[in-house]
């Protein structure tokens, strides 16, 4: 009996030890296990076709609806971190005005979420936990106030977009024939925009000329 009790000792303190050392999944993770790194593509696009690319020379902030564009450091970051990945992979840097095939957009997009708590119905199927004859009234029910409140989720998101500026005549439209998003905590970086942009490329090896 005494070597069982043991062992069921030593059994509890190894599962407190190993649940103690144990990540959350949701509460400990780092910004940068966060991330979600998203790329999609025109499947029926040959990348090698295009030889020049431009890029704008500020960034594109959509939100809620609205838009305009802006430059901080933190932006000058991921632009440069988009031309030195689209030069390694063969492309070739020009200006708009010189007609070239691609261009590269990027983007910072934020969402702001509203809704609304209403306590009364929140508190509704939760009356039976206190028991009426615990308090000598057993033919009452419960009165919760009404009550409600607002609450506001801010979401954020940085894309890059590579439009086909080479066909976009022959077309009559600017298709986006790729596309690459992160999402996560401490994007907005300027530290972190290089291996961003590369985990985005790293993704995408037929992206090259």
């Amino acid at each position: 009996m005494k070597t069982r009790l043991l062992i069921l000792i030593g059994f509890a303190a190894v599962s407190v030890l190993y649940t103690s050392c144990t990540k959350d999944p949701v509460t400990n993770l780092s910004n940068e296990e966060s991330r979600i790194y998203i790329t999609d593509h025109d499947s029926s696009v040959n990348f090698s076709n295009y030889n020049s690319y431009s890029i704008s020379d500020s960034v594109a902030v959509i939100e809620n609806g609205s838009s305009s564009r802006e430059l901080s450091p933190v932006d000058q970051a991921y632009i440069d971190a988009v031309k030195k990945y689209m030069n390694q992979a063969g492309y070739t840097l020009v200006s708009k005005k010189e007609n070239p095939d691609l261009g590269v957009d990027v983007n910072h997009i934020i969402n702001t979420s509203t809704g609304v708590i209403s306590y009364g119905d929140y508190w509704y199927n939760y009356g039976g936990y206190w028991d009426p004859y615990y308090w000598g009234y057993p033919d009452f029910g419960y009165y919760i106030p009404y009550a409600y409140s607002i609450y506001q989720v801010k979401e954020g998101a940085l894309s890059i977009d590579i439009l086909d500026l080479k066909n976009a005549t022959e077309n009559n439209n600017i298709n986006v024939i790729w596309t690459g998003l992160i999402r996560g905590s401490g994007i907005l970086d300027s530290s972190v925009a290089d291996s961003q942009v590369k985990a985005l490329f790293d993704q995408s090896p037929y992206l090259k000329h």
